[in-house]
């Protein structure tokens, strides 16, 4: 089996349903040769393995542990699920606190026990803050943490080619941007189905105002609904498109779904561009979808640019993210703004 690399891999939370689904996907898709798989959850992770291995992939070295400085050692890339899953009646944000803590532990142990790592992807919930927190205190450059704001993108192109009867890859460029929570901006004007831009269908018989409208919510409760189907938490989708997101950071194929990234210092003035308005609006110090393109050198994004519905849109998403930060930053598990740079240079 040809892999991308022999670089070691590390699966964070492997023990549980998107960390078992990440590594068999990593393995599938031929990431690397080195993959370890990290929880504190010792019978679940040896459970993951021995199903792993009975797959018979050929070529992969596949070792597990609970104890996290052997699983970090020597660590060039890592995916982390090792966060509180989302239940039923819950949001997002809901798990904010205890998860923030997880992502600092996060963050410092990728400091103490893997400082050359290349890339990081954080799947667990509210990721935009999880993402933040394991940045600021692992030492990386922003370039190196992506967080899984892409499905949120999925799930839009999804809905469009489920309306309209589709193949979902003939709906093209479906995009939502800011926090990847219950206050994410879902965009029109960037996608197009089928070749013909939304805009020109909304509002018609083919699409209404009102069915817009309602397929704008049921994106941003997806998780929601997976919850409401299954009786858990997405797991399948997350797996999937986070191996997608490090694979590109590894040196396979681009990802250009919208990552999230570290935002700071990005202007938008009051001027029309490429025919869309772009407000004189300022994203700081906050994790948030953004268009990006995530490679082998990392991750790389432009500003958003939209409608001016759709630019207030994100616009309240970046309150939205500043406040659980602020939020965070009260609690003490982040320092103050001023003082992230004492903690990461790169900052």
């Amino acid at each position: 089996m040809k892999f991308l690399t022999n670089e070691k891999l590390v699966i964070s939370g492997a023990a549980g349903m998107i960390g078992s689904n990440m590594a068999q996907t990593a393995i599938m898709m031929g990431l690397s040769s080195n993959i370890c798989l990290y929880d504190v959850y010792l019978p679940g992770l040896e459970g993951v393995v021995e199903e792993l291995r009975h797959c018979a992939f050929p070529g992969v070295n596949i070792t597990f542990t609970d104890k996290v400085e052997e699983a970090f050692k020597d660590a060039k890339y890592m995916v982390s699920s090792g966060g509180a899953p989302r239940k039923a009646g819950m949001t997002r944000e809901d798990l904010l606190v205890g998860n923030a803590k997880i992502a600092e532990q996060l963050g410092k142990d990728i400091k103490t026990y893997c400082p050359d790592l290349k890339h990081c992807v954080i799947i667990f919930n509210p990721a935009d803050i999880t993402g933040l927190v394991t940045l600021v205190y692992s030492g990386l450059k922003p370039s190196q943490i992506t967080t899984l704001a892409a499905l949120d993108s999925t799930r839009l192109q999804s809905a469009l080619a489920k309306h309209f009867g589709i193949a979902q890859d003939k709906v093209t460029t479906a995009r939502t941007y800011g926090g990847h929570g219950e206050q994410m901006a879902v965009f029109a004007s960037t996608a197009k189905v089928d070749g013909k831009p939304l805009t020109d269908i909304i509002g018609t018989p083919a699409l209404t105002d009102e069915q817009w409208a309602q397929m704008k919510q049921d994106v941003i409760k997806g998780g929601a609904k997976i919850i409401e189907l299954r009786g858990r938490s997405s797991f399948q989708s997350p797996s999937f498109v986070s191996i997608e997101m490090i694979g590109a950071a590894m040196g396979g194929e681009k990802f250009e779904w919208p990552a999230g990234c570290y935002v700071n210092n990005s202007q938008f003035q009051n001027v029309m561009m490429a025919g869309c308005y772009v407000n004189n609006s300022q994203f700081q110090n906050v994790m948030m979808a953004m268009p990006s393109t995530i490679d082998a050198t990392g991750v790389h994004y432009t500003d958003v640019k939209g409608t001016a519905t759709e630019m207030a849109d994100i616009e309240a998403s970046y309150k939205h993210l500043q406040a659980m930060r602020d939020e965070v930053i009260s609690l003490g598990v982040l320092p103050a703004v001023s003082e992230w740079k004492k903690y990461n240079p790169n900052l």
